[in-house]
């Protein structure tokens, strides 16, 4: 059976965007601050509420309060290493603008 041509229709309706306008970003509370640090910070956060999540749903689908709990530490861990080096990069880039230079 062959199959019917299909019809491109355009609409004469231009779309309008739906996305909402950007917010404005806060002032920095030092002169080093800005938005990296304030997406680091937001990382970290999504992290820990993930490490709080995470265990909570294992043990509503069936898992051992020791495995879960297992998950926890395990996730705990790794955001606690992950913030470190957050803020270790963070600290370097800030210096590095201090000095006035910039990698490339």
């Amino acid at each position: 059976m062959p199959v019917p041509p299909t019809v491109a229709v355009r609409s004469s309706v231009t779309p309008t965007p739906t996305l909402a306008a950007p917010r404005a970003e806060p002032a920095p509370a030092e002169p080093g601050a800005g938005r990296g640090e304030q997406a680091a910070g937001d990382v970290v956060r999504w992290a820990v509420f993930c490490c709080v999540l995470v265990p909570v749903v294992l043990v509503v689908y069936g898992t051992s309060l020791g495995g879960a709990a297992g998950a926890a530490l395990g996730l705990l861990s790794v955001t606690a290493a992950c913030r470190l080096l957050l803020r270790r990069s963070e600290r370097g880039l800030r210096a590095e603008t201090a000095r006035g230079g910039r990698r490339r």
